[in-house]
C-alpha cells in the first residue's frame, strides 16, 4: 500500500486533510431544504464507498507488500474493532455537527466543535503513541486554540449588530466537540497496538461503523430532530437527485481527507495528523468569507480578529510540524 516515507508528503497529505474537513459542509448549504438527517444517509454512503475505493487502489498497491486484503487477514480483531467504535463516535459527534450548522451557521459551528475536538483529541492520542516533542506539539495546540478564540471574537461582533447565536446550537456544537476528540484515541489504537491496521484498513471500518451506526442514531435524529418536524424515508427518497448527489459528494470530500489524515499518521503519528487536520475551521472561515459573503459590512473588529485567527492557525500548523521534526 501507499503511506509517505518523507515528512513533505505526510504534510501534503495533512493540508489536504485540513482542505477537505473545512470544506464539506458546503455540499449541505449548497442542498435546497434539504433536511440534514436526510442528508446525512448520502453522506454516509459517500465516505464509505470512497474509503472503499481508496483502499483497493492506493490500499493496494504502492511501495510495501502488504495490501488492504491481506492487511485485515492478519491484524488483531480487537484493532477492526476499535475502528468500527471509532466510527460510531464519531458518526454522533458529526451528525451533531451538521445539527449545529444548521441552528448557529457554518463558521460558528466549526471554530466551537472542532477547537474543542483538538485539544481532546490530541491529548488523548498523544497518550496512547507518543510521537514528537510534547512541548512544541502543546503550543502548536495552545496557538490553535487562541485561533479559535480570535474566530468566535470575529463572529461575536458580527452577531451583536445582528442576530443572536443560538444557546441550544452552541450546547449542540459543545457535545459535538467532545464526541468528536474522542474517536481520535481509537484509531490510534488500531494504528499501533499488537498486529496493527493499515490506515485504510482503518478508514474502511471506522466509515463502515459510521455507516452502520446510522440505522440506530440517525434514524433517532430523524424521529426525534433537535431543529424541525420529523422526517421519514418516503422525504429521502423525494429529495432532489442533486441533492443526493452534493450529499455523497460532502462524505467523498470529508472520506478523501479523512484517508488522508490516517495514512499521514502512520508516519507520524495520529496526534501530529490529528492536529494539523483540525486546522480545518480556517478553511471553514475562508468559505464563509469568500463564497458566502458572512462577513459582508462586519465592523472592522471582525475583520481583525478574522486576521489574528489566520496568522495563528499558520503559526500552529508549522509548530506541530517541527514538532514531528524535533521528536
Amino acid at each position: 500500500m501507499f503511506v509517505p516515507d518523507a515528512f513533505p508528503i505526510a504534510l501534503l497529505m495533512m493540508v489536504i486533510s485540513m482542505v477537505c474537513w473545512g470544506s464539506w459542509a458546503n455540499t449541505y448549504k449548497l442542498t435546497k431544504g434539504y433536511r440534514f438527517e436526510l442528508f446525512y444517509w448520502d453522506y454516509a454512503i459517500g465516505i464509505l464507498l470512497i474509503s472503499l475505493v481508496l483502499a483497493l487502489t492506493l490500499g493496494s498497491m504502492g511501495s510495501t507488500p502488504e495490501g488492504f486484503f491481506l492487511n485485515v487477514r492478519l491484524a488483531d480483531p480487537s484493532n477492526v474493532a476499535y475502528a468500527m467504535v471509532g466510527g460510531v463516535i464519531f458518526n454522533v459527534a458529526n451528525l451533531l455537527l451538521v445539527a449545529g450548522i444548521e441552528l448557529v451557521g457554518l463558521a460558528v459551528a466549526f471554530p466551537v466543535a472542532i477547537g474543542i475536538a483538538l485539544v481532546v483529541g490530541v491529548v488523548l492520542s498523544y497518550a496512547v503513541q507518543q510521537t514528537g516533542d510534547p512541548w512544541l506539539l502543546g503550543l502548536g495546540v495552545l496557538l490553535a486554540i487562541v485561533a479559535v478564540i480570535m474566530d468566535g471574537q470575529a463572529y461575536a461582533r458580527l452577531n451583536a449588530q445582528r442576530q443572536a447565536v443560538s444557546r441550544k446550537g452552541i450546547i449542540v456544537c459543545l457535545v459535538s466537540g467532545l464526541l468528536m476528540g474522542l474517536f481520535a484515541p481509537f484509531v490510534t489504537r488500531a494504528l499501533t497496538a499488537g498486529d496493527p491496521l493499515g490506515p485504510y484498513s482503518i478508514a474502511v471500518f471506522f466509515t463502515l461503523g459510521a455507516f452502520l451506526s446510522c440505522f440506530v442514531v440517525n434514524v433517532y435524529f430523524m424521529r426525534h430532530p433537535i431543529t424541525g418536524d420529523p422526517v421519514t424515508f418516503s422525504d429521502y427518497a423525494s429529495a432532489r437527485p442533486v441533492d443526493h448527489g452534493l450529499g455523497i459528494l460532502g462524505g467523498v470530500v470529508w472520506g478523501v481527507g479523512t484517508v488522508f489524515n490516517f495514512v499521514a499518521a502512520s508516519l507520524v503519528g495520529v496526534a501530529i495528523a490529528y492536529a494539523i487536520g483540525q486546522a480545518a475551521p480556517m478553511v471553514a472561515a475562508l468559505w464563509g468569507v469568500l463564497v458566502w459573503n458572512e462577513f459582508r459590512g462586519a465592523p472592522r473588529g471582525s475583520w481583525l480578529y478574522l486576521g489574528a485567527m489566520f496568522i495563528l492557525y499558520l503559526l500552529a500548523i508549522v509548530v506541530i510540524s517541527q514538532a514531528y521534526l524535533a521528536g
